[in-house]
């Protein structure tokens, strides 16, 4: 894996890990509805990536 795709899956952790200390951080409890939440956003922003450059990358 190239120097420039590690950086943008750490730059990108960085964000979304800022936002779900945000989101734990903003609500009153940690609920069910919360930790859900923070699943589906890592989900969506990090399996697509996965299958970009790691999974595809491997096969050129």
């Amino acid at each position: 894996m190239k120097t420039s795709v590690i950086a943008r899956f750490v730059i990108l952790g960085l964000i979304w890990l800022a936002l779900v200390v945000r989101i734990i951080l903003g609500s009153e409890r940690f609920t069910l509805y919360t930790a859900f939440v923070i699943v589906a956003s890592g989900i969506i922003v990090f399996v697509p990536l996965y299958k970009k450059y790691v999974k595809n990358g491997q096969d050129k």
